[in-house]
């Protein structure tokens, strides 16, 4: 394990083991923060560094090991624990409630109260101060939740920690669902946390943010922790992602085989029209082909390709696979022609968490499995094992729960599930969110692999990296129209931020 000298630290965990029905997430790890640093954390799913925050926030106690605060040793009993020695959580699903008000949000648990009632303008004049040291003083105390943003509910989420007395913030994948913009306030509102002198623990799957934002980097692998306190601003790439997988991945992104100068036009997508989202969207993939759109959230990209798919009724256009029109919003209709989708919220519109691998994995091809009205277990086990080795699904045990499985293989139960059914089109949104670099290169291949095959491949991503390393042809895309279409080695990530600010294609 590689070690770097430090200074007195906030928090030190050293040597932490933790085991769950004989399972070792954690097999001793060591780690420390000082105060005011970013510290990021990085490590494969199943590294154990869930396991390590919800120890630290007192969701687990450790089997083994020591925990030291501000110089002294301590045990987290729980996440009250934690919270009355100045530590945090912001967990990756945020924990907000869209009900009730910032204010109400931020005070939740622990109330502003005198004689049984609710001191509600103390709230709010506590809340607008909050909102305000965190650079958001625009955003009114009695908002309701539901109506703000992703990145909006962690100003919320950031201010709920700071109303506590807080040394120590954890942000668990606190970019995953923001934009470039979005990610820079996210930056400049850390930098103002860390300048009086809280401590910030990140973890990402992201390595491009590391340089930015981080100052020192602890790697875990296996449950161990294979480096301590490595300086972000030095450190190589290459370097993290070999103490990341314990191999060296020299091109995340795989080789693009050419296309056939006569592949035939597998979807075409013609004068495409959503009222009040997009307009006039046209473009045509090829067999062999992988079209990538790329924009800020919010430009339209999703709701074009669910409006391919048929889960949003378009006003206007068509849409055709192999020269057949589509009706307009039906899923059934373009499921049968060969589309299929894996949903940009995996967990919550893509996968039954509960049910099994081969459940999931089957679901686009139940009447294929199904005799006298009940489903033939057997043969659709069988299947599914046949597409679990094939895409390598670990752990490969087609009668796990999808929910217990890391973000690179839920995203392969969704692929396995469009191999069984048989696709012509797949339409892939933000295909590895949550997906550390060693799955992502698995998927990038698989995603390369299904157009070689003849596939018409069809990507969204927020990162704009990812469009161009994947896209042979890439769409940009602002306001909910097309502003550009060009081959992707025709244009670089400042392009494209160039092309969506203007917000035109002049």
């Amino acid at each position: 394990m590689i070690k770097v000298d430090h200074a007195s630290s906030l928090l030190e965990v050293r040597g932490v083991t933790k085991s769950f029905a004989g399972v070792h997430a954690l097999r001793g790890v060591d780690l420390d923060v000082r105060a005011g640093e970013v510290h990021c954390v990085l490590g494969q799913n199943g590294a154990g560094k869930s396991t390590l925050i919800k120890t630290l926030a007192g969701v687990h106690r450790p089997d083994g090991g020591a925990i030291t605060w501000q110089g002294e040793g301590v045990e987290i009993a729980d996440p009250q624990a934690a919270i009355d020695l100045g530590i945090a959580t912001m967990y990756q699903e945020l924990d907000v409630v869209d009900g009730l008000t910032i204010a109400e949000n931020i005070f939740l648990g622990h109330e502003l109260a005198r004689g049984g009632f609710t001191k509600r303008s103390a709230a709010a004049r506590q809340t607008t101060e909050l909102l305000r040291r965190l650079g958001h003083a625009s955003l009114s105390p009695h908002t309701e939740v539901g109506s703000l943003s992703a990145a909006n509910k962690q100003i919320v989420s950031m201010a709920r920690a700071l109303s506590h007395d807080i040394k120590l913030i954890i942000m668990d994948e606190p970019s995953a669902v923001l934009d470039s913009e979005e990610v820079k306030n996210l930056f400049a509102v850390v930098r103002e946390l860390t300048s009086e002198g809280i401590a910030v623990v990140y973890i990402t799957h992201r390595l491009e943010e590391i340089r930015e934002i981080g100052d020192r980097i602890t790697v875990l692998k296996d449950g161990r922790t294979t480096a301590v306190g490595l300086p972000a601003a030095e450190t190589p790439k290459s370097e993290l992602i070999r103490l990341m997988t314990g191999r060296e991945i020299t091109n995340v992104f795989p080789e693009r085989a050419p296309i056939a100068a006569d592949a035939p036009v597998v979807l075409e997508v013609k004068d495409l029209a959503l009222p009040g989202v997009f307009s006039d969207v046209s473009f045509t993939v090829r067999a062999g082909e992988v079209v990538g759109l790329a924009g800020l959230v919010g430009s339209g990209r999703s709701e074009i390709l669910e409006t391919v798919y048929g889960a949003r009724r378009s006003s206007g256009g068509s849409v055709s696979v192999k020269g057949r029109t589509l009706p307009r919003g039906s899923v059934f209709a373009a499921v049968r022609a060969g589309v299929g989708l894996s949903p940009e919220e995996r967990k919550s519109q893509g996968l039954v968490l509960d049910e099994p691998i081969y459940v999931n994995a089957t679901l686009a091809s139940m009447s294929r499995f199904a005799k006298g009205g009940f489903l033939d277990d057997r043969s659709a086990r069988r299947v599914a094992v046949e597409q679990i080795d094939a895409l390598e699904l670990r752990p490969a045990d087609p009668d796990r729960a999808a929910r217990t499985l890391s973000g690179g293989n839920q995203q392969k139960i969704l692929l396995a599930r469009w191999l069984i059914h048989g696709t012509d089109v797949l339409l892939l949104d933000e295909p590895t969110r949550g997906v550390d670099v060693g799955a992502r290169a698995e998927i990038y291949a698989l995603i390369r692999d299904l157009a070689a095959a003849g596939n018409a491949v069809v990507v969204v991503s927020s990162e704009i990296e990812e469009v161009l390393g994947l896209a042979d042809i890439v769409l940009v895309v602002a306001d909910g129209q097309i502003l550009r279409t060009l081959p992707s080695h025709q244009i670089d990530e400042h392009g494209v931020l160039d092309l969506v600010m203007k917000g035109s294609a002049a």
